[in-house]
């Protein structure tokens, strides 16, 4: 595949830093050893966020019924969406930061996290407010079961208050761990879980002086959790600075221009990327809610065991970019190729023991949010079935998509994604529906992860990603 993408341009702007040694930490040693031992705070911060959802899932399973639950699986699938266009700024932000910091330009690192904080804080703002206008429509455009409606609308228009306070530590975690720091935000995402799930049930049923808020209060403890780990956070920035390029001064608070115009430009088809998936999502959901209230429970079920399943990969990316990324600024390029490979081995090998695992226990784990609901489990393995080694084809386009977008090349991922998930899966889904029925919607997962993964090892292998300029 041709790439159309044009480089990314790190100009050095301030005096190179004699501490970069330091900072550039992901530059130097041996690749395997130092990506699995970055990537493993990243893998248990997945892990916690994961935990976080599945056990919320849990409570509303468990206290509200499966009417609930299929509430919840429409609600958070725009949830998905709307938190997901924070990955393309923050992205940027990952990679941007990691080649300053690699090159060891500091200045232009804390100018680059600055300029994002006040575009994030702007932009969050507005989201929420477009989100909250829309939300009925939305809902009754997925074709959200009758019975579910009116408990999916309470829980996102709470939910979306959320928005402002998870783009802000979205931004600073990116910003941190394109510095070399994946251990930081773990303890702080740690905080975030103790607190959403522990005023979930009480939210959610009402003790004592609270009041039983069913979907909301699920909904409201996210809010809260997300706020006071943002606080938190500042104040540890503040006190701790843990990160030299991380300097929240009013100088490096007003946006510069410049940056935020590359930000945009290199951020922009990431943050398309992930409303692709997004809106894929929707689109596979409103099908199988033709299916009824057991099909979407079941799905829905699936949706939160199979997020463990994807962890390592996803975590394992991170990492890849993010140590990409400062070899780049470093030009360190011999270096690059062997992060893909060690990042590929590590997601194929961890993503495939665990499809291995839940094929021989995932009923245990569809038990938790399905209750005894044998026809609903039933559903849950049959369809487990079809997608889950589907993951491992997954892991290895991932990987290789972090190091290409690590340089800057954004624009073909881009493409990839929009004809894996909108000329294959979609496609698949709906015109093989009469003869398969639900059973097509499934198996367009693995149609498309296979598509996905051909364009990707082409684009990898002939893709003009690697021309990058200093």
């Amino acid at each position: 595949m041709a790439d159309t993408d044009s480089a990314l341009v790190i100009e050095p702007t301030g005096p190179q830093d004699p501490s970069v040694g330091t900072l550039g930490t992901l530059v130097g040693g041996s690749v395997a050893r130092k990506l699995l031992t970055f990537s493993m705070p990243i893998l248990a911060t997945s892990i916690l966020q994961s935990l976080n959802t599945s056990i919320n899932a849990a409570w509303i399973g468990h206290l509200l019924g499966p009417g609930a639950l299929t509430a919840s699986v429409n609600a958070n699938s725009l949830i998905f969406l709307v938190f997901g266009i924070a990955a393309g700024p923050g992205e940027a932000v990952n990679f941007f930061v990691g080649q300053s910091v690699g090159a060891g330009d500091l200045e232009r690192a804390k100018r680059i996290t600055g300029t994002a904080i006040a575009a994030f804080a702007a932009f969050s703002l507005a989201v929420t407010l477009t989100g909250l206008a829309c939300v009925p429509e939305v809902l009754r455009a997925m074709r959200t079961p009758s019975d579910a409606l009116p408990l999916a609308s309470s829980y996102l228009k709470v939910a979306l208050l959320a928005v402002p306070a998870t783009y802000l530590y979205t931004c600073l975690s990116l910003s941190m761990r394109g510095g070399g720091n994946s251990r930081s935000p773990l303890w702080f995402q740690f905080v975030a879980v103790i607190v959403d799930t522990g005023l979930n049930p009480l939210l959610i049923s009402g003790v004592g002086p609270l009041p039983a808020l069913g979907m909301a209060g699920s909904a409201l403890a996210m809010v809260i959790a997300q706020t006071l780990t943002l606080g938190a956070f500042f104040v540890y920035l503040r006190r701790r600075r843990p990160a030299a390029h991380l300097t929240l001064t009013p100088r490096y608070l007003r946006p510069d221009l410049g940056l935020l115009r590359k930000l945009v430009v290199k951020g922009f088809p990431i943050s398309l990327q992930m409303v692709v998936i997004s809106t894929s999502l929707l689109a596979v959901v409103s099908l199988v809610n033709r299916y009824g209230t057991l099909t979407v429970a079941a799905y829905g079920a699936c949706f939160q065991v199979w997020s463990y399943v994807q962890m390592p990969a996803f975590a394992v990316s991170a990492a890849v970019s993010s140590m990409a990324a400062q070899n780049i600024g470093a030009r360190r390029w011999e270096r690059v190729d062997r992060i893909a490979y060690a990042g590929v081995l590590y997601s194929v090998v961890l993503t495939g023991v665990l499809v291995s695992l839940l094929k021989v226990w995932g009923r245990h784990g569809f038990v938790v949010f399905l209750g005894k609901n044998e026809e609903a489990i039933a559903i849950a393995e049959h369809i487990n079935d079809i997608v889950s080694w589907s993951f491992i084809v997954f892991a290895v386009s991932f990987t290789l998509t972090s190091v290409t977008r690590a340089t800057g090349a954004v624009l073909a991922p881009f493409l990839i994604t929009v004809v894996g998930l909108w000329l294959v899966r979609v496609p698949v889904a709906v015109s093989l529906e009469p003869v398969l029925h639900a059973d097509a919607i499934f198996w367009s997962t693995p149609a498309a992860s296979l598509a996905i993964l051909a364009m990707t090892l082409v684009y990898y292998r002939r893709g003009r990603w690697r021309v990058t300029t200093l």
